[in-house]
């Protein structure tokens, strides 16, 4: 959501916890945050304010000591080495290598590049996507830049994957699609945008294809007047759904580019949109509600109707996620709680709040039986789901701005006997990409048996602007730059 002056004022002097509000504001404001909205009242066009540097604010453990299911998170981060003042040194890291057969959850490494805020995240194989302020999409692998292609306008705010294409939703309104050349896969061509230029002239003749998007001005219907906010491919990967500020979800045919449909979803911009369960399509906005959409199939397209509402909150919804294994819905507002519904036949029913966070939740993501959520407090906390409760299993500490976006990699997920271990990449105001290694079990107290014999080396080669960082027990060598 976009951070507006007076109306975003005015709510958190509503808000009956003021000082959290007003924290809330100042980090938000002062990073230039542009990725979420939390009132209408702004009407700046989209990308036009200045970028501020992100505030050191620092958020110790000892936060969530009042978590409500009697479990404090534990933090789980490995040691840091004392760094040079240079901009790598901002974001701490650590190549620990550790036994095979050790489960533990903490931090691997990190990939920083001086290009703004990172603003959305995806994962596909071995390959990671970036999208940031600097509009430049960033492939890598093996956490080594592996290509990169940019946009000509608009901030990239949200990345999904279909097969060979990649759809990129911007600040400016527009979507981007890219191909993967089948001859060099480091190759990344952009082959069109949603809508296409044909689509708007054939539009734009017909004069009942124009709705009205603000006073005194009107639009044709296929296209987003406001910033793309979030991205969404239905279960067979055949339909991308697209939310924006503007208050309405489109819903995009693939195999022909063509817009099948648009839907006035709410009264404020749509955060979130989120597909799954056969059909569902979930819709979060800054009106501080979340709606299901049943998905009909018709002869020339498609048509969404509104099945239920299952929230109605005076704070903003900002990020949803689906766990499709265990058919559950979670939704991240800006009060900084976890809303979850549980599928019961064809409706969802309430099954709690994860309470976790002292600042709005960002962002969440999914894997296996775990739910993480990423906060404007800087931190991301791990909850893995028994039956109907949500056991607290730690908060991953090393970002030093809020956690925009995550990313979970499902292909290069480790096993150890019963325990799931999976890689987690989180995205943040602090221009770097943190990669983590989360296990599903419950974190051993105590440090882990690599760190007793293990002792770390760094080297800083200044002419490159690198730093490298690796352990005697193994020739592991990772490097950032």
């Amino acid at each position: 959501m976009k951070n507006s002056g007076t109306g975003y004022h005015n709510m958190m002097l509503a808000d009956s916890d003021a000082l959290r509000r007003q924290t809330l504001g100042s980090i938000l404001q002062s990073d230039g945050d542009d990725s979420f909205r939390f009132s209408n009242t702004s009407e700046n066009s989209p990308g036009s304010r200045d970028r501020q540097s992100t505030p050191r604010t620092s958020v110790t453990s000892s936060t969530y000591s009042s978590s409500p299911l009697d479990q404090s998170p534990r933090s789980l981060s490995i040691p840091s080495v004392d760094l040079p003042s240079t901009p790598l040194s901002q974001s701490p890291w650590s190549s620990e290598v550790l036994p095979e057969s050790y489960s533990y959850t903490g931090l691997v490494g990190s990939l920083v590049r001086e290009e703004g805020h990172i603003y959305s995240l995806a994962a596909s194989g071995d390959l990671l996507y970036t999208g940031s302020e600097s509009r430049n999409i960033r492939v890598w692998k093996n956490q080594k830049e592996f290509s990169s292609f940019k946009s000509n306008s608009g901030l990239v705010k949200a990345i999904v994957i279909a097969d060979e294409l990649i759809f990129s939703g911007h600040q400016d309104g527009k979507i981007r699609i890219w191909k993967v050349s089948r001859k060099d896969p480091s190759l990344h061509k952009r082959i069109g945008s949603l809508p296409t230029f044909k689509a708007k002239v054939k539009s734009s003749l017909n004069p009942s294809h124009y709705v009205e998007v603000k006073k005194h001005r009107n639009a044709i219907w296929i296209k987003h007047t406001d910033a793309i906010s979030s991205l969404s491919l239905s279960e067979d990967k055949s339909l991308l759904y697209s939310a924006s500020w503007d208050r309405t979800f489109k819903v995009w045919r693939i195999s022909d580019s063509k817009c099948l449909e648009s839907i006035n979803s709410h009264d404020d911009a749509v955060n979130s949109i989120v597909t799954g369960f056969d059909g569902l399509v979930f819709t979060g906005s800054a009106d501080g509600s979340v709606k299901v959409w049943q998905r009909q199939i018709e002869e020339k397209g498609t048509k969404h109707i509104l099945s239920q509402t299952l929230l109605k909150q005076e704070c903003a919804v900002t990020a949803l996620a689906i766990n499709p294994s265990a058919t559950v819905l979670y939704c991240g507002s800006s009060d900084g709680q976890v809303n979850f519904w549980e599928r019961d036949d064809k409706f969802l029913s309430h099954g709690g709040v994860l309470r976790g966070h002292k600042l709005a939740v960002l962002c969440l993501a999914t894997v296996g039986n775990l739910v993480l959520s990423g906060s404007a407090d800087n931190n991301i906390c791990v909850w893995r789901k028994e039956g109907g409760e949500h056991v607290s299993l730690s908060v991953l500490i090393g970002h030093r701005g809020p956690v925009k976006c995550l990313a979970v990699e499902e292909k290069e997920a480790h096993w150890q006997g019963d325990d799931r271990q999976y890689i987690v990449y989180s995205g943040s105001t602090d221009k770097s990409v943190k990669i983590w290694r989360v296990a599903e079990q419950a974190p051993p107290t105590g440090p882990p048996p690599a760190q007793q014999h293990q002792h770390q080396h760094q080297q800083v080669d200044t002419t490159h602007g690198r730093v490298s960082l690796w352990s005697r027990a193994s020739p592991l060598k990772i490097v950032i730059g």
